[in-house]
């Protein structure tokens, strides 16, 4: 059963903006302070419920100097946008199983202006994800676990993960189309999938959509029919290649009056149409088209776009030469 209507509002239904961490993967994080506060500024006034600021990335791995801070959400870098975040607006960071240091750059939750840590990972990292979430949630952060790829994913080692999370104090449990390869009928599935878990243990579940095939907002409102109640969105959809599901696209579809497009609409004329002028590149485009229609990493559509190539034909042809059925 399809839960709400499209005159209802959903009051468990929580909006997490994530341009700043999806959409830095365009620009190496290189955003200005100006731009951070602008938007979280813009956020809190279209009432959106968390904003997350970057990846708790591990400075043994990555070199600082070939990253904006955005990478590495220092806790004063984040305080020197929200100050100590007195609004309703709750900050989120993502950590990554094996590219973070989380025992040691993780303060105690009640020291920290972050209210919430997305702990993503693959199938085969979940034991190691789950030792990241017990450790956050005793420093007292809301949890959540992004198992990545699952288009990849064999239905048992699925449905393997789904019990061990939720046997966890995890908060949340993520649905994550991270080739843009999936349809609305394959979230149907995984949404029902994922609630028959989650609802036997009291687990809350999110959705993050990339928009390969133009599917993102699509398969985002199709999993919240379902059910599934944290939505990701990042302006004008910016993020790792082909974008994400657009803000201003979900904002425009919620009916909770809390909810305002106009401060997003503004934010997109004064500082998402300069970005772009300025170069950075993101968004559907036919190479992302076709690694999402064979389910494929899109880090060579990524290499064709930086490159600036258009020979579209021979690209294709190259990841069909490339696959193996």
């Amino acid at each position: 059963m399809r839960k709400g209507t499209l005159l209802s509002v959903r009051k468990d239904i929580r909006v997490v903006d994530a341009t700043i961490r999806d959409g830095g993967l365009c620009n190496n994080f290189d955003f200005s302070d100006e731009f951070v506060k602008e938007l979280y500024k813009a956020n809190i006034k279209a009432g959106i419920d968390y904003m997350e600021f970057g990846y708790k990335a591990s400075k043994k791995l990555f070199d600082v100097n070939e990253f904006g801070k955005w990478k590495f959400c220092d806790e004063q870098d984040i305080r020197n946008i929200v100050g100590e975040n007195v609004s309703d607006m709750k900050i989120s960071v993502m950590a990554d199983v094996g590219r973070c240091d989380y025992k040691t750059d993780f303060l105690p939750a009640n020291e920290s202006v972050i209210d919430m840590v997305r702990v993503a990972c693959y199938i085969h990292q979940i034991p190691a994800a789950i030792e990241m979430i017990e450790y956050l949630h005793d420093l007292g952060y809301e949890t959540t676990c992004n198992i990545m790829a699952i288009s990849q994913i064999g239905a048992d080692n699925l449905k393997e993960a789904l019990e061990m999370l939720c046997e966890t104090p995890v908060d949340i449990i993520y649905i994550v189309d991270s080739y843009g390869s999936l349809y609305p009928e394959n979230i149907e599935k995984y949404s029902k999938l994922y609630l028959e878990y989650a609802s036997k243990s009291n687990k809350k579940l999110g959705i993050h959509a990339h928009n390969n095939q133009n599917l993102a907002f699509a398969n985002t409102i199709e999993a919240l029919s379902y059910g599934v109640s944290y939505l990701d969105s990042t302006i004008q959809g910016m993020g790792r290649g082909a974008g994400n599901c657009a803000s201003e696209l979900l904002l425009g579809f919620l009916r909770n009056p809390k909810y305002s497009l106009y401060p997003i609409l503004t934010f997109i004329e004064n500082y998402m149409v300069p970005l772009r002028e300025s170069g950075v590149v993101w968004g559907y485009d036919l190479q992302y088209l076709f690694t999402g229609q064979l389910n494929r990493h899109p880090r060579s559509a990524i290499k064709f776009t930086n490159e600036n190539r258009k020979d579209y034909c021979d690209f294709y042809k190259d990841l069909l030469d490339d696959s193996v059925f």
